[in-house]
């Protein structure tokens, strides 16, 4: 059996209500889930080795205390793994906003192990309020560029997970990357 219906044998399981399911899984998804959080890294600052792994185990902390998905197959977990990776450094890049003048008690958490400039964070929030407002008015468009441009999916792969056609995936790429530049340039256009 491959790698892939083990994965998805295991998901189901999961959803199942199998818990011991969860500890079989890490192991086999451990290497994409870095190479996901690997995507988000690099368009980082480098040299941070601890970041990728941070991101991983706390991306990791959130998939297990998903109890209202049904999960169906690799792609689709590796799809919402990249939306959380997502949000966790979204949510990281605005925190580090706030507290760039020292407002709050110190805490443990992926603050302790990456380092975010004021610039990349304001890019990465920039990009996430355009993408919210994408998928405001064109959720197929967004999931396209969470799944290519953070998850690193191909346009094949992408096409798998949304169940639509690779040339279809492909045209509302480029429609979504061109508004989307425009959007944080400040450039109003409608798609």
């Amino acid at each position: 059996m491959s790698d892939t219906q083990q994965i998805t044998e295991m998901l189901a399981a999961w959803s199942s209500g199998d818990e011991s399911s969860i500890d079989r899984l890490l192991p086999m998804v451990e290497t994409e889930l870095r190479r996901i959080a690997h995507n988000y890294m690099r368009r980082e600052n480098p040299g941070h080795t601890l970041q990728t792994t941070a991101l991983v185990n706390e991306a990791y902390l959130k998939l297990v205390k998903q109890t209202d998905v049904t999960w169906q197959n690799r792609m689709q977990f590796f799809g919402i793994s990249a939306q959380i990776m997502r949000r966790i450094l979204i949510n990281h890049a605005r925190d580090k906003k706030a507290d760039k003048r020292g407002k709050g008690a110190p805490h443990v958490n992926l603050d302790d192990v990456s380092i975010l400039t004021p610039e990349k964070s304001n890019e990465l929030i920039a990009l996430d309020d355009a993408l919210t407002k994408l998928a405001e008015f064109d959720q197929t468009k967004s999931r396209i560029v969470e799944l290519r441009y953070f998850s690193g999916l191909t346009i094949e792969e992408t096409a798998e997970v949304l169940g639509i056609a690779p040339i279809t995936v492909s045209v509302h790429w480029r429609v979504a990357k061109a508004w989307l530049g425009k959007e944080i340039r400040g450039e109003k256009k409608d798609i």
